[in-house]
C-alpha cells in the first residue's frame, strides 16, 4: 500500500502567501512605473520644462506642447517663461483645433498681462481663431462659401484685428490685421449682396434695393460694390421707377463699363435643377460670375 501525505494547511497557507507577495511586487512594480512616467515632470526645472514643450511645438506635436506648457504653468505659476508659456499654450490650441480652449487662454493672458508686451500678438491671434473657428469644418469638407454662415464670428475677428491695427499701429501685426480686415469686409459685403440678389430672384425688389444700398454704405470700396450698384438698377427696374435705375446704370457705366449687367447678362442664377442634387453644394448668382471671371 503506498502512503501519501497531503500538504499541511500551514504549508498552503504560506505558498499562498508567497505567492501573493510575488505577484503583488510585480504588480506594484508596473503601477509605479505607469505613474513615474505620467508625472514624469513632476519637479522638473522651469527651463527643462520649457525647452521640451518648445521642442514639442517645433515637431508640431500641439497636444504634448498644450500638455506640458500647462504643466509649467500650475509648477511655477510666476516669472517670464509662465508669461511665454501662456502664450505658447493658446497658440498650441489654436493649431491643434481646439478653438474655445484658445479664446479661453487669451482671454485670460489679456485680463492678466493687460499691458504685456505680447499683448498685441494675443489679440492678433483671437482675430486668427475667431475667423477661422466655427465654419473651419464646413468649408473644407462641403467647401461651403463662409459670406453664407453665421456671420458673428468673423464679426469678432474683424474687431480683434482693429484693435491690432487702432491701439498697436507699429506693432508687427498691424500691417497683417489691416489686410484680414479687408478681406472680412470683402466677405461681409458677399453676405449682403448675396441676400439682395435672393431677394431680387423672388422680385421683392424693394429689399433687394435696401440691402444693396446698406452695402454701399456699410462697405464702402468693397469688391462688390459695382455688383451692388448692377443690383440697385436691376431692383429699380423691377419697380418701375426708370429715373433711379438710369442713374444706377450710369454709375455703374464711369465704375465699371465692362459690367456683365450692362451687357444683360447678370445676375447668372444657378438653375434650379442644381437643388436635386444633394451633393452639389450651395451656389448662388456670385458662384456663377466668379467662375466666368476665371
Amino acid at each position: 500500500m503506498t502512503l501519501r501525505f497531503a500538504p499541511s494547511l500551514r504549508l498552503v497557507r504560506l505558498l499562498s502567501l508567497l505567492l501573493i507577495v510575488v505577484l503583488a511586487g510585480s504588480g506594484c512594480g508596473r503601477l509605479g512605473k505607469m505613474f513615474k512616467d505620467k508625472d514624469a515632470d513632476e519637479g522638473q526645472p522651469v527651463e527643462a520644462l520649457y525647452t521640451k514643450a518648445h521642442t514639442s511645438m517645433t515637431n508640431g506635436n500641439w497636444a504634448a506642447a498644450e500638455a506640458t506648457f500647462k504643466r509649467l504653468v500650475a509648477q511655477y505659476p510666476y516669472g517670464p517663461y509662465t508669461e511665454q508659456a501662456l502664450v505658447e499654450t493658446a497658440y498650441a490650441q489654436f493649431k491643434s483645433g481646439k478653438h474655445d480652449d484658445a479664446i479661453s487662454s487669451i482671454d485670460r493672458f489679456i485680463r492678466t498681462y493687460p499691458t504685456h508686451r505680447y499683448a498685441s500678438y494675443m489679440y492678433y491671434l483671437r482675430g486668427l481663431v475667431n475667423s477661422s473657428r466655427d465654419t473651419v469644418f464646413l468649408q473644407r469638407v462641403w467647401r461651403l462659401d463662409a459670406s453664407r454662415r453665421d456671420l458673428a464670428t468673423p464679426m469678432q475677428a474683424y474687431n480683434d484685428f482693429a484693435i491690432v491695427a487702432d491701439r498697436y499701429p507699429n506693432s508687427r501685426y498691424a500691417a497683417d490685421a489691416r489686410l484680414r480686415m479687408m478681406a472680412l469686409r470683402d466677405t461681409f459685403s458677399r453676405h449682403e449682396l448675396d441676400v439682395a440678389l435672393y431677394y431680387l430672384r423672388r422680385t421683392a425688389y424693394v429689399a433687394a434695393a435696401e440691402r444693396a444700398k446698406f452695402l454701399l454704405e456699410t462697405y464702402p470700396q468693397s469688391k462688390y460694390q459695382n455688383d451692388a450698384v448692377a443690383t440697385l438698377a436691376a431692383a429699380y427696374t423691377g419697380l418701375g421707377n426708370e429715373t433711379l435705375a438710369a442713374d444706377a446704370k450710369r454709375v455703374l457705366q464711369q465704375n465699371d463699363p465692362n459690367h456683365p449687367y450692362l451687357q444683360g447678362d447678370w445676375p447668372d442664377y444657378p438653375s434650379n435643377w442644381r437643388k436635386l442634387n444633394p451633393f452639389a453644394g450651395e451656389k448662388s448668382a456670385l458662384d456663377n460670375q466668379d467662375r466666368n471671371a476665371k
